[in-house]
Order: C-alpha cells, then structure tokens, then sequence
C-alpha cells in the first residue's frame, strides 16, 4: 500500500481541522453502505484499508442475507473484508455540514481487487479498455419520480399511490420547475458543489417527473457521480418533505424511468468514434463497438434490468426501447447514434432503466462495446427508422428477470470480461431476487382474486 500521510487530500483535512469523515461503498444493487470515521480511524483507514463487513456483498437491498452464494454467506461467518479508500474520489458533502466524504472499494486481504466488488468489476473493464489503448467517456442519464412522502408516511400508506409533487403529464415545463424551485435549484447547486456537475435537469412527461443529464467524464468518474447522484438526491429531497424513486417502472399508467448511458472511446486527446470522412461521420472503432453492443448486449441483461420491476418499463409505445436495434438519433432504439461534431459523436445506450446499479451497467456497456471492438465485429443490419421500422424480425428482449438470469449466467462473453466468480455470484443475488418475487403476493392478485375466483 503506498503511503497516503501526504496526500493532498490528508494535508487538507489536517488544515481544516475535520474531526470525522464519512465513508461508503456500493452494495450488490447499487446502494450505498456507509458510516462516519473519526479523523484518526480516517487516517489510518487511508494508509492501510478498514475493516467492512462483508455482508454488504451477501444480502439484498433489505438486508436479507442470500442463501444460495458461496464467496460470501453465512458458511463463512460473514467477517470483515477490507475496504480501501480511494482518496481521489474526495469531496464534501453541502447538505451535511460540508463533512468531507470519500468513496471506497472492496480488496482482498493481499489487495488484490476483490472479485464482487462493483467498483472493481468496472475497473477491470477499465484496465482492460486500457490495454486495447482505449478511455472510455461516458456520461449518465436518470429520470425519476418524487412524492410529497417520509419513510413514516410511504410505510403507513403500505403500497398504496403515492402523493406526486405535481400533477399531469408536462414536460420540459418551466411552469413546473417553479412549483418546486427550492429543490429543483438544490439539485443543481449542492450536487455541483458535491463534485457531481449537472449537465441538465428539467420535467419528464409525468407527474413529478424529473430528468437530470450528469456531466460527461471517464468513466469511472462517471459511475461514481451517478451512484452518488442517486444517494444524494434523496437526501437533498428529504429537506423538502419530498421521497424520490428510481424505480423503472412505480405505475403502469406512465412511462418508467430510464438510466441511459452515453460512451465514446478516447486515446486521452481524441474522441476515437469520430470520423469526418465516413458517410456517417462513424469511425470504423466507433461501428465495431456498436456492434458489439447489438450482438451481445442481452448477454450482460440483468446488469441492465436488475429487478422484477425492470421488466414493467420494457412495453411497447411507453419509450423504452424493447428491442437491440440501432438507429441515427432516433430514440426507439436501443443503441441511438449521435454522430455529428468531433466532440459530440457518441452512443447512448438507452435501454437501461434508472434502477441500474451504475457501476455494474456501465461495466456491461463498456463490455460488449469493447468485445465488439477486440472481434472487429461489423453492423450487419442498417439502423432502423420510426419505430422499429428494419427491426421487425429482431428478437424482442426477454420480460423477466430469470430469463435474462440464466443468458447471463451461461454466457462466456460475460464471464470473459466479469470473471466467473462475479457472473456466478451476481446470476445468484439476481435468482434470489426472482424468488422473492415467487412468493410474494401482490396486491394486483387480491384485486383480481380475492371475491370473485
């Protein structure tokens, strides 16, 4: 471990005086797990790594424990895994008293990265990117839903509609940005002030609807704004009396909730998907990834789609693409090609839903671009037009979770960029998942069932 005393990021802790830092990891489905460190257990924290348990790998996001994992599990006493603090990812949190605040990641004991880990799992991608000579940029898109609720209240209501901040469908509405301009203004100041810049922020078609563009950066960066954009919003909102969703899909009666990811392939000076001379403007890089993408994308699907719920966005004429096909800007499609100045010549990859862990989505992105790119794989169908319009004999995307489970799990592309180790222990959490849902019973069977079966 290199010694960490005269970090820049110490040295300025040391000169303002902070007693405590607070610290976090990101759990299996994208929740952050977190505590306070006294400034001396920090110091110490930084240098060596600190103890976290490692149930936080072992459970689900209600802290019920797995029964069916093996690298962590009851059968090994759930003990301490290290986490190592990454001293890079410092910042201070506006809305907490400026405490400062620094991400971490989870290493083996001879730190090495550790093989469930979901910051490690995009690192992994990253290095490998590296090594084809390529950084990949991304930059993050979320929308979601707020209600005028506390955890006190939703928990009374037992399920039943929440109240939204405002009412009807109007989007891109200045009219309903300033029914709540505390919070609105909030968002964009404090998250600014958090290291995590926003791009854009504005009303979605939707009761209480909003969508925010988080500003381009490596990735890994990015991942780190958006899982902490998503912490961050809550907290802000409960100032307000107001509880945020990024559930894919909380009523069938609206759209649901996309978590688009935007990527383009760098050599550090350069946006390699660029090409002024190709009819398209696309680089020969850029068609390969994409391809990539269009061929293997339903291979990494539940990092995309990880809940039950991910599933109700995926229908037909509610926006979210169901289908792997690509289109010039056109927004039907799963894979939309912004292809235009040499800076902005992108994809955006507009099937994940707002309820992706953003580390594990933007690895499975990166993933099947880049296994595009290392096969030199070619578009072999044109983009579409309108809706579907040249995609009408592509496989539609599965509509549960199991099933794309079990493509996951017996998929190599996956295993070959994830390790088997993370593919073996994600596909479980993610059948785990499915059985909860087996058993559970909804409120949508008492209404159908309940006096007339």
């Amino acid at each position: 471990m290199a010694n960490t005393t005269t970090h820049p990021a110490i040295e300025k802790l040391r000169k303002a005086g902070a007693t405590k830092v607070k610290v976090a990891v990101s759990d299996i489905d994208g929740v952050l797990r977190g505590k306070y460190l006294h400034i001396d257990k920090f110091e110490g924290a930084a240098e060596g790594g600190f103890g976290f348990c490692d149930v936080v790998l072992g459970w689900d996001m209600l802290d019920v424990t797995y029964d069916n994992t093996t690298v962590t599990g009851w059968q090994h006493g759930y003990p301490d895994a290290l986490a190592r603090i990454d001293l890079g990812t410092a910042r201070n949190v506006p809305w907490d008293n400026n405490v400062p605040f620094f991400l971490g990641e989870f290493v083996n004991a001879d730190n090495s990265p550790h093989p469930l880990c979901p910051r490690q799992t995009l690192k992994r991608v990253l290095a490998r990117a590296e090594k084809l000579g390529f950084q990949p940029m991304c930059g993050m898109e979320f929308e979601w839903f707020n209600f005028r609720e506390t955890p006190q209240s939703w928990a009374e209501k037992n399920g039943q509609p929440p109240q939204t901040i405002t009412p009807g469908m109007f989007g891109y509405s200045l009219l309903r940005m300033a029914d709540n301009p505390a919070y609105f203004n909030a968002l964009m100041d404090e998250m600014l002030a958090f290291n995590v810049p926003i791009e854009g922020l504005h009303t979605e078609t939707g009761p209480g609807v909003y969508e925010v563009a988080i500003a381009f950066s490596p990735a890994l960066e990015q991942a780190d704004r958006a899982i902490l954009f998503k912490t961050g919003a809550r907290e802000i909102a409960k100032r307000f009396g107001i509880m945020p969703t990024f559930m894919a899909k909380w009523s069938q009666n609206y759209p649901g909730c996309s978590g688009h990811i935007h990527q383009s392939l760098s050599d550090g000076k350069t946006n390699l998907f660029h090409d002024a001379n190709a009819p398209r403007k696309m680089s020969s890089l850029f068609e390969s990834y994409l391809a990539g993408q269009v061929a293997c994308m339903m291979e990494f699907g539940p990092m995309l789609w990880p809940t039950i719920n991910s599933y109700k966005r995926l229908v037909d004429g509610f926006w979210a693409p169901v289908k792997p096909t690509w289109g010039i800007d056109n927004r039907t499609a799963s894979f939309r090609v912004l292809a235009g100045s040499p800076k902005a010549t992108r994809l955006e990859t507009r099937c994940p839903g707002s309820d992706v862990n953003p580390y594990l989505a933007m690895a499975a992105v990166l993933a099947a671009g880049l296994h595009g790119v290392e096969k030199g794989l070619k578009l072999t169908a044109p983009p579409i037009t309108g809706t579907n319009q040249g995609g009408e004999d592509v496989p539609r995307a599965p509509r549960t979770l199991i099933e794309t489970t079990r493509v996951f799990q017996q998929s190599q592309i996956a295993r070959d960029w994830l390790g088997d180790a993370f593919v073996d222990h994600f596909a479980a959490t993610r059948d785990w998942e499915w059985r909860q849902w087996q058993d559970g019973v909804t409120d949508w069977e008492l209404k159908r069932y309940f006096e007339v079966i």
